[in-house]
Order: structure tokens, then C-alpha cells, then sequence
């Protein structure tokens, strides 16, 4: 359990101070750490511009502080993440080093104390205490920088454009997939920003038009948390539960051009049949490929990149193929991000009405019961005149 208390410490002039304490889980990757974090445990990464995914998963594990060896925010772009963290009221200290996540053995208690990370009375390392304030100046410091990420961005792209020109021009040899695609409706998941609000938000639409359902690495098992099994199952399977694997979808790995195919190797070990697809880019990239050319009607996208600052927390100079990818698909694409703050569902007049009518009338053949008979004549008719009323 977690410890926060506030004590004098000399480096700060008798100063009050925040400790906090807590079992210490490591990772040099934020999205395998969140898998085993509990309440209260101490977080040590090593993630500099700390993105907006990643810090909504330290904030719904319930941590109790969060130590970067890295800088949260670099100035490169200006990334939400850390500033999420620090308005959810959770220290954050950055810029320890990287020789910490060495120093630090997982389980370990730690405190958090100012900039200070120690474990009992030993020092470990120091870094910078952030506060919202300090975030929000280096977030706003971070802006005047967008113009160079944009020029490098756009650099990027036209190299990618150049080295993976037939990715986009030519026919790819695609995998054999049996789920009918052509002329239906291709529902993309993948675990990014909102996704969660938006694909509840997408449930009515769902159960009307049966959509095939693609789940990119960590968006099967998101499908499956809003009650949907996915048909396919696309990415390098770094990030999937094993319940999605074994879920009956179709699996298919993505291969890199040269032949490697990280997420073959797992398969392989579970015993589970697999087709790869190998191309550059990411694997959503390929996801929106093979609905687009396998002749879908339409394409609609939930959790994907679509704006700069999405490409930038991505951290992937691959992402320029995200942009050209949209590029090609674009006439099928919708894009379902916001949906949810865009359209909260109401309960319809009409549904209202039949719901508490259909309580009414409970109450009402139990009050039949239990009334002398002479008055039972005059409750039915109530009843009637209501139900004619509501439906008039």
C-alpha cells in the first residue's frame, strides 16, 4: 500500500515535502508495465515525451507515484500525457537516468520525496519534481517547436514515399483471409486515444450493421471488453491477451519488408494458425490495407493516429505511412474519433413511456388482487384510458 506523507528534509531548507512510498514495478515499456501494475505500486519507466495512451494507463492502474528516467515532456512537440498525470494529483519525477531502471529490482518499496528517489535510507537517484505549473510551461515552450517536427515529419514521408513506393501503388500480395470482407462494413479497433468512450458509443451501431470487427494488437482485447469478438486479429502481437488469441478469430502476423515477423514466433509456440502479411508501416496501416483492398464498403476506425501531434506520440518514424495510408483509403475512411463526445445516447419518449406503463400495470394487477372486487371494474379502466393516452 501506498504512503504519503509530508516531512522536513534538509536539501530543501527544513522545507515540507511530499513522501510518498510504494512497491516498486519496473519496465522500459510503459504498455507492458500497466499490464501488472496494482494500486498504489511506484511506476519506473523510461519514456521520454510521455504520451497521452500511456499516461491514462498509469492513471486507471491507481498509481501512487510515477519516475521517469527520461524527460516527460523533451520540447520536441507539446504531449498531453504528463500533464494528465500530474491533474490526476500523482508525483511525477523526471529525468532520473537511465541507470536507475538497473538500480531498482521489481517489488522493491521505494519513496519519492521532492526530486529524490530512495530506497529505505540509500539515495537511488535524482531527478526533477514536476508540478502542473512546470509541465504547462514546458507544454506551452514545447509548441514553438512544432515547426521544425513538422518539416522532419514531411521529410520522412517523402523518403518513405520513395523507398515503399510500390507499398502504395502497386497490387500486394495479399493473405488469404476467410471472413467475408467485400461490400460489408470493416469496424478497426486500435488502443489509442478515447477508444474506449468511442467504441461504447459505437454499440448501437454495431449490433445494427454487423460490421466485420478487426482488432489491431491491443484493440481485440479491447473488443472484447465491450462484449464483441473480434473476426481478425492483425498486428505483432506484442500487446494481445491470450483470451483474444484464442478468441477464433483469424490471426494474421505483420511482417516487415525483409521477412521479419516478430509475432510469429508466439504463435508458433501456442500452437495457433496464422497467415502473415508482410509489409512497412504499422499495423494499422495494414489493418485499413487489407479491408480496403479485400473490398470493403466501408472502413471505420476507431483508436487510430490521425493528427500530428498523434503521429508524434507514436514515437515511430514509420507513422509517415499512417498519413500516405489514409492517403489511399481516404474515399472509404471514417473516422470515429470524439464520436463519443459527439452523440450521448438518450432513451427515446416512447421507451420511457412503455417502461414505466409496464410498472404501472405490476402494481396495478397486484392492487387487482388485493382490492375488493367491487372496485377492480374501476382500476382496469385506469389502466385502459392510460394506455390509450400514451399511444394515441
Amino acid at each position: 500500500m501506498a504512503v504519503r506523507r509530508r516531512v522536513s528534509h534538509p536539501a530543501y531548507g527544513g522545507a515540507r515535502a511530499e513522501f510518498t512510498t510504494g512497491v516498486a514495478r519496473v519496465d522500459r515499456r510503459t504498455k507492458d508495465l500497466v499490464k501488472r501494475l496494482q494500486p498504489g505500486d511506484i511506476a519506473v519507466i523510461d519514456h521520454e515525451d510521455l504520451d497521452r495512451v500511456a499516461a491514462e494507463g498509469l492513471i486507471e492502474c491507481r498509481v501512487a507515484g510515477v519516475i521517469n528516467a527520461s524527460r516527460s515532456i523533451s520540447g520536441r512537440y507539446p504531449n498531453v500525457g504528463p500533464l494528465l498525470i500530474a491533474a490526476a494529483g500523482i508525483p511525477l519525477v523526471d529525468g532520473v537516468g537511465r541507470e536507475l531502471l538497473d538500480a531498482v529490482t521489481e517489488g522493491q518499496v521505494l519513496g519519492m520525496e521532492g526530486d529524490d528517489v530512495f530506497a529505505g535510507p540509500v539515495l537511488l537517484g535524482s531527478g526533477s519534481r514536476q508540478t502542473l505549473q512546470s509541465l504547462e510551461a514546458a507544454y506551452e515552450a514545447a509548441k514553438s517547436a512544432m515547426g521544425d517536427e513538422l518539416e522532419r515529419f514531411a521529410e520522412n514521408t517523402l523518403e518513405f514515399m520513395r523507398r515503399e513506393r510500390g507499398f502504395f501503388l502497386d497490387a500486394e500480395q495479399l493473405p488469404k483471409v476467410r471472413t467475408d470482407v467485400s461490400g460489408r462494413h470493416v469496424l478497426i479497433v486500435v488502443r489509442g486515444h478515447d477508444y474506449k468512450e468511442d467504441l461504447a458509443a459505437l454499440r448501437g451501431y454495431v449490433r445494427e450493421m454487423r460490421p466485420v470487427l478487426i482488432g489491431v494488437d491491443g484493440g481485440a482485447d479491447a473488443l472484447l471488453d465491450a462484449g464483441h469478438r473480434p473476426d481478425v486479429v492483425i498486428g505483432d502481437f506484442d500487446s494481445v491477451s491470450s483470451s483474444a488469441l484464442h478468441s477464433g478469430a483469424e490471426l494474421i502476423v505483420h511482417g516487415y519488408p525483409g521477412g521479419e515477423a516478430p509475432g510469429a514466433a508466439r504463435l508458433q509456440r501456442l500452437g495457433l494458425a496464422f497467415e502473415v502479411f508482410e509489409a512497412g508501416g504499422t499495423s494499422e496501416d495494414i489493418a485499413m490495407l487489407l479491408a480496403y483492398e479485400k473490398g470493403a464498403a466501408l472502413i471505420v476506425a476507431v483508436g487510430t493516429h490521425a493528427s500530428m501531434v498523434e503521429f508524434l506520440d507514436k514515437g515511430r518514424a514509420g507513422m509517415a505511412s499512417t498519413f500516405l495510408t489514409r492517403l489511399r483509403v481516404g474515399p472509404l475512411l471514417v473516422d470515429a474519433k470524439g464520436v463519443s463526445r459527439l452523440y450521448h445516447g438518450r432513451i427515446r419518449r416512447s421507451d420511457m413511456t412503455v417502461f414505466l406503463l409496464a410498472v404501472a400495470a405490476f402494481f396495478v394487477v397486484i392492487a387487482v388482487f388485493v382490492t375488493p372486487p367491487v372496485f377492480r371494474e374501476g382500476l382496469w379502466f385506469i389502466v385502459r384510458d392510460l394506455w390509450d393516452s400514451a399511444f394515441r
